[in-house]
């Protein structure tokens, strides 16, 4: 079981910390299904970078990086080394801690 922390860029936002998190989902689905929004315009299927964020720790824990999602993240705002689509950052069988900081999606707001 995983625990994951997601933080956020956007001010007035507090960091959520999740616990008994199981594998073999996404951390786009982890956000949503805890009611954290992170924008997935593609609807999560590596086709947008909408779901874009810094994967600050655990970057072993997840499915590693695919040209596919390389591709995605040069066309997001603000990327960084530690960039990650959501919807591609796949959580492997096991457990660990991971702390995923979503940046501030006030830019989309509108589209």
């Amino acid at each position: 079981m995983y625990t994951i922390t997601f933080k956020f860029e956007q001010k007035g936002l507090e960091p959520i910390t999740l616990s008994e998190i199981a594998p073999d989902q996404s951390l786009l689905e982890v956000a949503l299904n805890n009611n954290i929004e992170l924008h997935h315009n593609c609807g999560g299927v590596c086709a947008c970078s909408t779901c874009h964020l810094y994967l600050e720790t655990g970057d072993t824990l997840v499915e590693e990086l695919s040209d596919k999602e390389e591709d995605f993240i040069d066309r997001a705002v603000s990327p960084r080394l530690s960039s990650r689509l959501g919807c591609q950052c796949v959580l492997k069988p096991g457990g660990g801690s991971i702390i995923a900081t979503i940046p501030d999606q006030t830019q989309f707001l509108g589209e």
